[in-house]
């Protein structure tokens, strides 16, 4: 079984699988004696309910509050999961969910699409694997939105920066803690979505690292990669320029 990783006191993730290809994300855990908030859902059902074992496992409180980074598939499927916790996202991303709750995931429909839109393909392919049941699956929209920032009563901020991965992405602070989960808002766009010339969003990522907007931040968590230092991400993001 996947065990948490702890990153500071209170902070703990369930890592992402190193393969691009899986496209899973990893999910962030902030304890909490309420109830513990959730950095993403996980990108299947399945996968939630290892994260909530992966909770029970390192002694931590279930989780209470779960808050979407942004809208893609990857890290939102994993919601109707969690039945019991409250979601929060951003005003722009929940638009766009209540259409994905429309459509009519199966195998079938995946195939569809990917013919009609071959790029589609790598996602597709991924959703497929990470489904192997569609039982009982929808997406689920957040049930609390929020415009441009949102304090949690757990000493959480939630703060929309937006960008070029997707419009709606949303960062997560750990003041306390000094840990900042950035989703994907420095990646690129997803593959069916990206120009020639677009790459990783060095403007979101330097805003990012701006104490007088975001704090002393620590560790940086991207989705998809292992927690940064703030010593690490400096040269990091030079030699992505």
């Amino acid at each position: 079984m996947t065990v948490l990783r702890q990153v500071t006191d209170r902070v703990w993730l369930f890592p992402p699988d190193p393969d691009p290809a899986v496209v899973r994300p990893g999910v962030g855990v902030i304890a909490d004696a309420g109830g513990c908030v959730l950095v993403d859902a996980g990108h299947s059902p399945a996968i939630a309910r290892q994260v909530a074992a992966a909770i029970a496992a390192a002694g931590l409180p279930p989780a209470r509050r779960l808050v979407y980074t942004h809208h893609h598939w990857d890290h939102v499927w994993g919601a109707c999961a969690w039945p019991d916790v409250e979601i929060i996202g951003h005003r722009s991303g929940a638009r766009l969910l209540v259409d994905e709750a429309d459509r009519p995931w199966s195998d079938a429909y995946l195939r569809e699409q990917v013919a009609a839109n071959p790029r589609l393909g790598p996602s597709f392919r991924a959703r497929a694997r990470a489904m192997p049941d569609w039982t009982g699956f929808t997406v689920v929209p957040p049930h609390t939105e929020f415009d441009d920032a949102l304090t949690l009563p757990e000493g959480v901020d939630v703060r929309h920066v937006g960008g070029g991965h997707a419009p709606d992405s949303t960062v997560v602070v750990v003041p306390d803690d000094g840990v900042l989960f950035i989703g994907d808002a420095i990646y690129p766009p997803p593959y069916h979505l990206r120009r020639a010339d677009d790459g990783f969003d060095l403007v979101t990522a330097h805003r990012l690292l701006d104490p007088d907007e975001f704090g002393q931040v620590a560790w940086f968590v991207a989705a998809h990669d292992d927690p940064w230092t703030r010593a690490e991400v400096g040269p990091l993001l030079d030699s992505l320029a």
